[in-house]
């Protein structure tokens, strides 16, 4: 789904995109965009394909049919008509361009925060030792976590991990950063830590597509919203439009209507 107010060209292409899981259709010919520098986030009711979505989008998960492009080159794909899935190592050097942030963390539990984000650096990037620590250790800097460096996943609390783990991503200076509902997995008290990062990290220009579940840091910090309902792209627009309590759109109204009876 095209957005006319952006006159610069897409940085990523969704177009037409399904997935279905057996039987059960997720994504239902989903179309979006996001131009480099943009912050686009994407909100919904449970089951309506958004974290399906951002798995297609670092091929994760592979897609039946449609086209997904970062930088203009299909993702997953050579050839998005004939489904001729890429090699593993094209795939994991297309995964380090699309930094993914997970709600569970998914550090590695046996290696240190520095560790953790070292090991893409070295493994796909092929920075050395030196090289790899340097960058670590920044970046944990810019999180707020230069005296963790090297305590392990265990000693952390779940805000720290996360932002080790958007550390981690962001350390392999992807083209666009993928948060999924990062902070759905954290105590109340720890969110803002991590809201905080991300918000920098926008303020930086990092492009990014974020599902999130925060209204309120959506409100402040997208340029656009995407709203998902049923497996498509139900509304898209700035967030003073879509998150409007006179929304035209019923799906979306009985959506913010819930939500805002189950948070207040």
């Amino acid at each position: 789904m095209s957005d006319a107010s952006n006159a610069r060209p897409a940085l990523l292409e969704v177009r037409d995109v399904s997935k279905a899981f057996g039987a059960v259709a997720v994504l239902r010919s989903v179309s979006l965009e996001v131009t480099r520098g943009e912050v686009v986030t994407v909100i919904g009711p449970s089951g309506s394909g958004k974290t399906t979505l951002l798995r297609c989008v670092n091929f994760l998960e592979s897609y039946d049919s449609g086209s997904i492009r970062i930088d203009g080159r299909e993702v997953g794909y050579r050839d998005a008509a004939t489904r001729q899935r890429r090699s593993e190592r094209d795939l994991a050097g297309m995964r380090a361009e699309t930094g993914m942030v997970f709600q569970s963390f998914n550090l590695f539990p046996h290696l240190t925060a520095a560790g953790n984000i070292m090991l893409g650096l070295t493994k796909v990037r092929g920075k050395s030792a030196a090289e790899a620590r340097s960058i670590a250790e920044h970046w944990l800097g810019r999180v707020g976590l230069a005296h963790k460096a090297d305590s392990l996943p265990a000693e952390l609390s779940g805000g720290q991990q996360q932002r080790v783990g958007i550390a981690r991503a962001v350390a392999m200076e992807p083209k666009i950063l993928l948060l999924d509902e990062i902070t759905s997995a954290l105590d109340p008290e720890l969110v803002g830590e991590v809201l905080a990062v991300v918000r920098s990290l926008a303020e930086d220009g990092m492009t990014m597509l974020m599902v999130t579940h925060e209204m309120a840091f959506a409100r402040d910090a997208s340029s656009r919203i995407v709203f998902m309902a049923d497996g498509g792209v139900s509304a898209v627009g700035p967030p003073k439009e879509i998150l409007a309590a006179e929304t035209t759109n019923e799906r979306l109204r009985s959506f913010l209507a819930r939500f805002r009876a189950s948070h207040f």
